[in-house]
């Protein structure tokens, strides 16, 4: 199924495989079981992909979500408030993971041993169980560069790397969490001309959130480049929506991204819409491939999409099925 999976060249080819990915997690998944049958949906009822029962993402902090008895390799983990439940990714198979970041980084941006990759992940480092530290750690390996690394509070040596390695030609990738990358150029200014700069959100709490547009204008102005890169990905999730800039994210063409309807959790909408975002990951084989975020959105008739901000709890409706 993984070679299935990574092969997909057609909306034919996804759709077949989804359905395929569907009727296994069904007679796997004990947890997605239960809450398909809540919903008296059985695959023999489910034609397209719009039929597909979506698992709410709260059942990663409270349920083991597993389509597979094997071995659990790794859990990766989100970062939670102090005394909150966190969400927990049980991933038996890894490679899966990592077919899936490579595959998706090269579909989007070549090859990885064309650049240095520097990370600037100080929240992410501090804790244990970061999928994104993986992802990037294993990124910084198959780059092959010497210069690549990642750094945490040794700022000033960043800076004198990113104007060295960018006078040089050098193509370099820095990917940072939003606090740290405003941190860096509250200090030093910039003027790269072949670094992308990639944000993976958030402020974690360490300054006042921003919207979208006001974060990507302080930080092209302070890294003198004309666009922000962003990463859209979860722990709940082994796949990456990327944007090259606008905060338009594209998806590779194992994952997809649809709206459902906020008063009707169960209703998926046509493009064009905001709503809540279900997620298509089909590298999520031996966990559970489809997924309603907390999330708010929008997708574009090209399969893109924008997030443009999260549920409140009080918002969420038609979860009383959340208690399994």
């Amino acid at each position: 199924m993984k070679e299935q999976v990574f092969n997909i060249q057609s909306q034919e080819d996804f759709t077949t495989t989804a359905l395929a990915v569907f009727k296994h997690q069904f007679n796997n998944n004990k947890v997605y079981r239960s809450f398909c049958d809540l919903l008296y949906i059985h695959p023999s009822d489910v034609q397209k992909v719009e039929q597909i029962p979506f698992l709410p993402i709260q059942f990663f902090k409270t349920k083991n979500v597993l389509s597979s008895t094997d071995e659990i390799q790794e859990t990766f983990t989100s970062s939670g408030t102090t005394g909150s439940l966190t969400s927990k990714h049980l991933v038996t198979d890894l490679s899966w993971y990592e077919t899936s970041y490579l595959n998706g980084f090269k579909h989007f941006y070549g090859d990885i041993e064309d650049y240095v990759v520097l990370a600037l992940l100080p929240n992410y480092l501090e804790r244990k169980g970061s999928s994104l530290v993986y992802m990037v750690d294993d990124l910084i390996k198959k780059s092959k560069q010497p210069e690549s690394g990642f750094y945490l509070n040794n700022l000033a040596e960043l800076a004198k790397k990113l104007i060295e390695l960018d006078k040089k030609g050098q193509k370099v990738l820095l990917i940072g969490v939003s606090f740290a990358l405003l941190d860096l150029i509250e200090t030093y200014q910039f003027n790269l001309r072949n670094t992308i700069i990639m944000e993976t959100g958030g402020m974690k709490g360490r300054r006042k959130e921003l919207i979208r547009n006001e974060l990507h204008a302080i930080l092209s102005q302070g890294f003198g480049v004309t666009e922000i890169h962003s990463e859209y990905g979860m722990t709940e999730l082994l796949s990456q929506g990327y944007s090259n800039g606008n905060g338009v994210f594209n998806c590779p063409p194992w994952m997809q991204v649809l709206t459902r309807d906020t008063e009707d959790a169960l209703t998926v909408q046509s493009s064009g819409k905001s709503g809540g975002i279900n997620v298509i990951d089909l590298a999520n084989y031996n966990s559970c491939s489809f997924i309603a975020t907390q999330d708010l959105g929008k997708v574009f008739t090209d399969n893109s999409f924008e997030i443009i901000g999260r549920f409140d709890n009080s918002d969420i409706r038609g979860c009383n099925l959340m208690v399994l």
